[in-house]
């Protein structure tokens, strides 16, 4: 799995689409780790630049992402991951995917439903 995780200090672009749709649903980032536990198990797992930490998606919130088909870029430095959503959204803002704001006459406004309560499902952590 010859990716280039050394020209971006490490970590690699990982865009998350629905296999169905082809919606994009995030953004995330991949050390090489992260992209192994996301092959072994399945389940799409990124590294947090913030926590500089390890994390699956879905582990506080139970919506996971089911891995259905991996592909890279032509530099191995990106890869897109197709999945199936497990729950109502991705976005921990309570929405169905991270890019649920458009810009329209130059300002960004909500486009779309919230899916879930992120409150709910939260707390005050997000």
């Amino acid at each position: 799995m010859n990716l280039d995780f050394a020209k971006s200090d490490g970590l690699i672009t990982a865009v998350i689409q629905d296999h169905v749709t082809g919606r994009v649903l995030m953004v995330g980032y991949m050390n090489q780790e992260a992209f192994q536990k996301t092959v072994d198990t399945g389940f799409a797992t990124f590294y947090s630049r913030s926590r500089r930490t390890l994390w699956l998606k879905g582990e506080s919130s139970g919506h996971r992402l089911v891995v259905k088909e991996i592909a890279t870029d032509c530099d191995l430095d990106a890869v897109l991951v197709k999945v199936e959503a497990l729950g109502p959204g991705v976005c921990h803002e309570g929405y169905q995917s991270c890019f649920f704001r458009r810009l329209d006459a130059g300002e960004w406004k909500v486009a779309e439903e919230r899916t879930y309560d992120p409150q709910s499902v939260y707390g005050g952590q997000t």
